[in-house]
């Protein structure tokens, strides 16, 4: 395994595996003894960076989730777990009544909801302390200087360590790192984001970004991290949901004159170093000059093991000339 570090402040970074596992659709869609089995390989095999939400994941029942996070816990205490794995949740897009939504009827971003749902995320989890907590979706009916002081609060307490943000746009983010740092807070560090080699369309507006998508790493994300140092993206959907091995899976926002170009590029450079496209895709990632750690999801550990070995996938500066210039 190879592991790269997070946050700057030496009493809250931390030095995580270079790939992340997902969690997201553990304790529901995948059952409890196969996840026990995908963490207990993840973690033999080196790896500490396990990704999960407080709404995770509520769509399945139609309920406000937290099962992932429950067992999460379960598999805690019963591995005696603790604190070398590094656990990231988020809070803000949890339905607050079962058959709503994020959309809808989020919890939001107050400073009350932060203290609250950082406490049943720690709960559940049996954690004392959050290692890093993610501010989840945008909240516009909450002035940004209160989440910031409501995250910074539970810093200060050492309920949590580092900060986060997820799917907000790029001028939230610094306004609210701004305000942080004039007030002397802790201020966003790590930022959560679709990325993938693979560009979508950001134009294409959808219920929750009216104005066109805030959750995919866009180039003004891109751009920020190239900037700022300390930052760290960690990158969801990777994989576009299995779209790389099963192209009826690709997302509509994906279907635009751009995408033949790279896939070509990928499917060239996965037969020159006998590597599968996903892994061509995570070596990418987790190899290149920006600091992008890949926090891919699996049903199995089959999927893991190809996941795990696109860590040790060397890739030549040629061919990242060609995946990086592909369009």
């Amino acid at each position: 395994m190879k592991y790269r570090t997070i946050g700057t402040d030496p009493k809250t970074r931390r030095e995580v595996s270079v790939l992340a596992l997902g969690a997201m659709l553990f304790g529901s869609r995948t059952d409890e003894e196969t996840a026990f089995a995908v963490l207990d390989r993840y973690v033999e095999a080196g790896g500490n960076f396990i990704d999960t939400s407080d709404n995770y994941a509520f769509w399945i029942d139609g309920g406000q989730g937290g099962q992932s996070e429950e067992l999460l816990g379960r598999w805690r205490r019963s591995r005696g777990i603790g604190g070398e794995i590094v656990i990231a949740t988020k809070l803000g897009a949890r339905p607050l009544a079962p058959g709503t939504s994020y959309v809808d009827n989020a919890e939001g971003l107050s400073a009350k909801v932060i203290r609250e749902a950082a406490e049943r995320s720690r709960e559940r989890l049996g954690v004392d302390k959050l290692d890093l907590l993610y501010a989840h979706v945008e909240d516009h009916a909450v002035p940004l200087r209160e989440t910031v002081e409501g995250f910074a609060e539970l810093v200060a307490e050492g309920t949590v360590g580092l900060l986060g943000v997820s799917n907000h746009a790029v001028w939230r983010v610094e306004r609210a790192r701004s305000i942080a740092a004039a007030a002397g807070l802790p201020g966003y560090e790590v930022f959560q984001y679709a990325h993938s080699h693979l560009r979508p369309r950001y134009d294409v507006p959808d219920d929750l970004f009216p104005d066109g998508s805030l959750g995919h790493a866009g180039p003004d994300i891109l751009g920020y991290l190239r900037e700022e140092p300390g930052l760290t993206l960690v990158a969801y959907s990777p994989l576009l949901k299995g779209a790389y091995t099963h192209p009826d899976r690709l997302p509509a926002d994906f279907d635009h004159p751009g995408t033949p170009a790279r896939l070509q590029v990928l499917r060239e450079v996965a037969r020159e170093t006998g590597a599968s496209v996903n892994q061509v895709v995570l070596a990418w990632q987790i190899g290149g000059t920006l600091p992008i750690i890949p926090l891919a999801g699996v049903s199995s550990v089959a999927q893991l093991e190809e996941n795990l070995a696109a860590i040790d996938l060397e890739l030549t500066e040629e061919q990242r000339a060609r995946l990086d210039g592909a369009h």
